[in-house]
C-alpha cells in the first residue's frame, strides 16, 4: 500500500438545477495516510456525504482530483473498488433478502475466496448469528448497523469509509465495535475515513479531524490540537463553535 492511502486535491462538486447551481463541495484537499484514521465532521449539509460519494466513485467531481491507493479514482476506480468498502446504517440492504443472502451476494460481488469461512468469521466476531435468517427489512436500527459493518469488512478492505459506524448501538456494543475497528486497523494497516456525530468516538479513534462547513474544510488537526486551539474541554465544544461559526476569528478564511 502507498504511504498515502487517500489523496484529495482541489475537489469540488456543483449540482446544476432549474433554480440555479448549488456548490456542495468547494475546493477541498486532504490526505489520509495508510494505517491512519481521519474524521470528516460537520453539520447537516456541510458536504460530508457528497465527499464520501465522490471517494466511492458514485459522483463525478466537478473539479479536482482523487487518488486512492495510488490510482486516479476518476479514471481507474475499478482498479481500486475491490480494495475498499463502505458502511452506513442509512444505506438500505435489499429488504426481502435475509441477512445471510445479502452477505453471500456481497461476498460473491467482491469475489471473496473461501466465502463460507470468511462469513463464519464475521458472523462470530460481530455476533450476528441470530440474525442470519431474518429479512434485512425486519432488523432494528442497531442490528442493521452490525450487519452493514459485516458487509463492509467482507473483502478485508485497505480503505474503509464509515458513516456513523456505531449509530443506534447500545453503549456496550458501540464500545466493542470501536475496539474492533482499532484492532482491524492495527492488524491490517488499513486507512479509515469516518463521518460521525459522536465526538467522544472521534477523539478515541481518530488521528486527525477535518472540520467542514458549507462545503469547505474550515479547520483541521488532531483532536487534542483542536481542543487546545479553541480553548475548549472537548471536541464536541469545538464542533459546536465551528458549526455555529461562533468563533469565526479562529477559523481560517
Amino acid at each position: 500500500m502507498p504511504q498515502t492511502a487517500i489523496e484529495v486535491d482541489s475537489l469540488s462538486k456543483v449540482f446544476h438545477g432549474p433554480r440555479g447551481d448549488v456548490t456542495a463541495v468547494a475546493d477541498i484537499g486532504f490526505a489520509v495516510p495508510a494505517g491512519g484514521t481521519m474524521a470528516l465532521l460537520g453539520g447537516n449539509g456541510a458536504g460530508k456525504t457528497t465527499t464520501i460519494s465522490m471517494l466511492l466513485g458514485l459522483l463525478i467531481p466537478s473539479g479536482g482530483s482523487i487518488r486512492i491507493l495510488g490510482e486516479d479514482m476518476i479514471r481507474h476506480r475499478y482498479r481500486v473498488l475491490p480494495r475498499m468498502n463502505f458502511s452506513s446504517p442509512y444505506v438500505e440492504l435489499p429488504h426481502r433478502l435475509t441477512v445471510a443472502e445479502n452477505l453471500n451476494i456481497y461476498a460473491r460481488l467482491y469475489s471473496i475466496p473461501d466465502r463460507k469461512a470468511r462469513l463464519a468469521q464475521l458472523v462470530s466476531q460481530l455476533d450476528i448469528g441470530a440474525l442470519l435468517d431474518r429479512p434485512a427489512g425486519n432488523l432494528s436500527a442497531g442490528q442493521k448497523t452490525r450487519v452493514t459493518l459485516a458487509k463492509a469488512l467482507l473483502n478485508r478492505p485497505e480503505i474503509l469509509l464509515l458513516d456513523e459506524p456505531t449509530a443506534s448501538l447500545d453503549p456496550d456494543t458501540a464500545d466493542w465495535v470501536r475496539s474492533y475497528l482499532e484492532a482491524y486497523r492495527r492488524e491490517t494497516g488499513a486507512a479509515i475515513l469516518l463521518a460521525s456525530h459522536n465526538m467522544a468516538e472521534v477523539e478515541r479513534l481518530c488521528d486527525g479531524v477535518l472540520m467542514m462547513r458549507q462545503g469547505r474544510i474550515v479547520d483541521r488537526g488532531a483532536p487534542a490540537e483542536l481542543i487546545s486551539r479553541y480553548g475548549r474541554d472537548t471536541l464536541e465544544e469545538v464542533f459546536l463553535d465551528i458549526a455555529r461559526a461562533d468563533m469565526s476569528e479562529k477559523v481560517p478564511a
